[in-house]
């Protein structure tokens, strides 16, 4: 693995050759353009299938993608600040404290300078933040492997079983576009923008401080091999990572009398804490034994399919802090408690996950292309329905 940007030029694809004649006049479009294209008519496919689901069940789609399980939460701070909780039975508290304040700041924002609505404005920001995780990623694929494969990448992200939530009002998407554009900054060695980028991350989510640990562990490498002779930039973008995350969970933890400790036991309240994955141990074992609806199964191999595409991620051997950025996350995954069914959401932002699948995916359209499109259309067939599935039918908190 290397630490920052030293990518061998092996995985680099070939400057495009110019032709010459009169065809040379008409410019292809700029591969960022059909990548972002991709990824528009991936969503917009699977939003007019929700909708056409949701209307002839008798929901408003709109209303489904803006105001669903936590986007209540969140677009409540936006209009009404912190402050409000509710007692489920002993043992059980649901304070808003939970949640990170990035996007509810974001709501807001869009709320006072437009006549927009908390439901309309919080979808404006996730369709928004969607764009710019697109572009990122495409960044990020492209300076690895070229630009067939980062236009693949954008492709399997925006078909994932679980890409609904990048068309709802949650944060997965403005995680995801500071992520991706702070592991690129780290691959181009841009250490001021990484830090930044992952302070802003570390403020969106709680699993957000997997961006900082992965600048750090890059900008660690990078300092080790050169002998602690590194710019100031790099000391400085490394000691930003982890601002956001540890400046809202000391913030909670002071307004809960515990500085340390206030922070996590609000999420103990939510049912969830970090038990090295006992509880999804078990609740693994009662789905094999017992079984379950739908979207627990589903759940389980989306997970386990994480698992195993990490092990082959791994053995391409990417830069460290991809490496350590998807490794963060999925250990947060598995090693939580509580809420299994929204572990495929909390993989949503491990897109380097994808990486192997995307250099399978152009390796296959350049062989046999025709297997190309049908993999694809598999797979956008499985988003677009699940997707749709669990917004308007089953039911369940995403």
């Amino acid at each position: 693995m290397q630490c920052a940007d030293v990518t061998h030029a092996s995985t680099l694809a070939p400057p495009p050759v110019a032709q010459p004649g009169p065809a040379a006049r008409a410019a292809p479009p700029h591969p960022l353009v059909v990548a972002l294209g991709l990824f528009a008519a991936a969503r917009l496919t699977g939003l007019a299938v929700l909708a056409a689901t949701a209307w002839a069940t008798g929901h408003h789609p709109l209303t489904l993608l803006g105001r669903s399980w936590d986007s209540r939460w969140y677009l409540g701070i936006a209009a009404h600040g912190y402050g409000h909780t509710l007692h489920i039975r002993p043992g059980v508290v649901y304070s808003d404290l939970a949640f990170f304040p990035l996007y509810p700041a974001l709501v807001r924002a869009v709320t006072a300078v437009s006549p927009l609505g908390g439901g309309a404005a919080g979808l404006l920001v996730s369709w928004t933040a969607a764009a710019a995780a697109a572009c990122g990623i495409h960044a990020v694929g492209t300076r690895l492997h070229g630009r067939a494969v980062g236009a693949a990448l954008v492709l399997l992200w925006a078909l994932l079983p679980h890409s609904v939530v990048l068309s709802m009002a949650y944060t997965e998407p403005v995680l995801t576009a500071f992520a991706a554009w702070s592991l690129y900054a780290v691959l181009t060695g841009r250490w001021l923008w990484a830090g930044t980028l992952a302070a802003l991350a570390g403020l969106s989510r709680p699993n957000g401080l997997a961006v900082a640990a992965a600048v750090l562990a890059a900008a660690a490498c990078e300092a080790g091999r050169r002998r602690g002779k590194v710019t100031h930039r790099l000391w400085t973008g490394a000691a930003l990572a982890p601002l956001g995350w540890s400046a809202y969970v000391l913030w909670v933890g002071l307004r809960k009398g515990d500085p340390l400790g206030g922070y996590f036991a609000v999420q103990r309240g939510w049912g969830s804490s970090f038990d090295f994955g006992r509880g999804s141990l078990r609740f693994a074992r009662h789905l094999i034994l017992q079984g379950d609806r739908l979207v627990f199964p589903v759940t389980m191999l989306i997970v386990a399919a994480a698992v195993l595409l990490y092990a082959l991620l791994l053995l391409d051997r990417p830069p460290l802090p991809l490496a350590v950025y998807a490794g963060v996350l999925l250990l947060i995954t598995l090693g939580g408690s509580g809420f299994f069914e929204s572990k495929p959401r909390f993989l949503l932002p491990a897109f380097p996950l994808l990486l192997p699948l995307a250099r399978a995916l152009v390796r296959t359209a350049r062989a046999r292309p025709w297997h190309a499109v049908v993999v694809t259309g598999a797979l956008a067939g499985l988003s677009f329905g699940y997707g749709a599935y669990l917004v308007v039918i089953a039911n369940t908190p995403l």
